[in-house]
């Protein structure tokens, strides 16, 4: 590979990396041509990408990032063989590794970028897949917003005369 082929690498995966904004390093060594394609179908399914690439590209690629201090804990993990996985959600990934677990001890977690935070090491898996993603994290706060609102409307309903009155107008003027 020469080094233009080299530099067309490091800007494709820091595109991916600042795109996706999560991602995985994960060890695939040792499986073999069907169990790798079998992971990359899964991926694809998942709205996963995966790609395979030379530590060193890889670490040239987030030393380029705006965010490149944040990620330099990455940096022990890459060694021996590296796939990456790029996703729109953090958890994504980690749900994808644990059911291909099920099956096989690979993909290892090596490490893990969500949101500016690192997270190194296969024992951080499970809190991975725990992570909620951030539309479900909005809906919870929009749930918990909603909920004291309800139960206004549902004493003022209970004391009845005027107040239900008025109370049924403003639903009626909303919905």
């Amino acid at each position: 590979m020469n080094r233009e082929e080299k530099h067309e690498v490091v800007s494709e995966l820091q595109q991916q990396m600042q795109e996706y904004g999560n991602f995985y390093v994960t060890d695939t060594s040792s499986l073999s041509v069907e169990q790798v394609n079998n992971i990359r179908r899964k991926c694809f399914e998942s709205g996963i990408v995966m790609k395979v690439a030379k530590n060193k590209l890889i670490r040239k690629a987030i030393e380029g990032l705006d965010n490149a201090d944040d990620a330099a804990e990455l940096y022990p993990a890459l060694k021996g063989s590296s796939s990456l996985l790029f996703a729109k959600t953090g958890n994504g990934p980690a749900k994808l590794i644990k059911a291909l677990r099920k099956t096989s001890d690979k993909p290892v977690l090596k490490a893990a970028f969500i949101d500016s935070t690192v997270f190194v090491g296969d024992n951080q898996l499970d809190t991975l897949v725990s992570l909620k993603s951030r539309e479900e994290l909005i809906g919870d706060i929009i749930g918990l917003l909603q909920s004291p609102a309800k139960n206004v409307v549902s004493a003022l309903k209970s004391s009845g005369g005027k107040i239900a009155g008025i109370v049924k107008t403003l639903q009626e003027r909303e919905g």
